[in-house]
C-alpha cells in the first residue's frame, strides 16, 4: 500500500494555505505553516514574494494537486477514481469528490472518531475498525449507502478508544452521517450533497485537467 511519507507541512506550504493535514496541531502555536508560510525548497521565500500569472493548466494541476492532498490520495489512485467518476451517471466533478468522501479513512474522520484523515488511515489499518460486522484494514476501501461501521470491540480496551468518547462528542459529524457517540459506531445514510463538502476544492478544474 504505497503513502506519501514526507513532511505534510511542505505540502500546505507549497498549495500556500493550510490543508489542515495535521489535524488539532494546525490549530496550535506549533504549526509549522504559520512560521513559514513561504513555498518550499531553495528559492521557496523569493517565489513567493513574486506575484506570478498562473496559466490555466496551472490553475488546473493546483486544483488537483490541492484534492489529493486533503485526501491522501497518491496519483495513480486518484486518476482511477476519475475514471470511475467519469463512467457514473450524474456530474463528474460531484462524483469524483464523493468517492473520495467514501473512502472508509475520510468516513472515520467525518465521524469524529479521528483528528485528521492520516490518523484515521493509522487506526483503519492497524484493525481497529470493522465494517458491516466484518474486520477490515484497508483504507482506500469505498462506502456505500447503508454501510455501517463501528470501533473493534477488542481495540474498546485500550486507553485510547477508553477515552475517545469524550473526545468524539466535542466534534461535528456531518448530516449524510448517522453517529453514535455512546457505541462508537456509525452509518453511511446517503452519500453527499456538494454542500456538504469542501467548499476550497475546485472539481471544475480537476476535470479539465484530466480532459486535456
Amino acid at each position: 500500500m504505497a503513502k506519501y511519507i514526507g513532511p505534510v507541512c511542505k505540502l500546505c506550504r507549497r498549495e500556500g494555505e493550510k490543508l489542515f493535514l495535521k489535524g488539532e496541531r494546525c490549530f496550535s502555536p506549533k504549526c509549522s505553516f504559520d512560521k513559514r508560510d513561504y513555498a518550499p525548497g531553495q528559492h521557496g521565500r523569493n517565489m513567493s514574494r513574486r506575484k506570478k500569472r498562473e496559466s490555466d493548466y496551472g490553475r488546473q494541476l493546483r486544483a488537483k494537486q490541492r484534492a489529493r492532498r486533503v485526501y491522501g490520495v497518491l496519483e495513480r489512485q486518484f486518476s482511477r477514481y476519475f475514471k470511475v467518476a467519469l463512467g457514473r451517471r450524474g456530474l463528474t466533478g460531484l462524483n469524483l469528490l464523493q468517492i473520495l468522501e467514501s473512502r472508509l479513512d475520510n468516513v472515520v474522520f467525518r465521524m469524529g472518531f479521528a483528528s485528521s484523515r492520516a490518523e484515521a488511515r493509522l487506526m483503519v489499518t492497524h484493525g481497529h475498525f470493522i465494517v458491516n460486522g466484518r474486520r477490515t484494514d484497508i483504507p482506500s476501501m469505498l462506502l456505500k449507502d447503508g454501510d455501517e461501521l463501528a470501533v473493534r470491540e477488542g481495540s474498546r480496551k485500550k486507553p485510547f478508544f477508553k477515552t475517545l468518547g469524550e473526545v468524539v462528542e466535542k466534534r461535528n459529524a456531518p448530516a449524510w452521517l448517522d453517529r453514535d457517540v455512546k457505541t462508537l459506531a456509525g452509518k453511511v445514510g446517503r452519500l453527499p450533497e456538494r454542500s456538504e463538502i469542501d467548499g476550497s476544492l475546485n472539481e471544475q478544474l480537476i476535470v479539465e485537467y484530466y480532459s486535456r
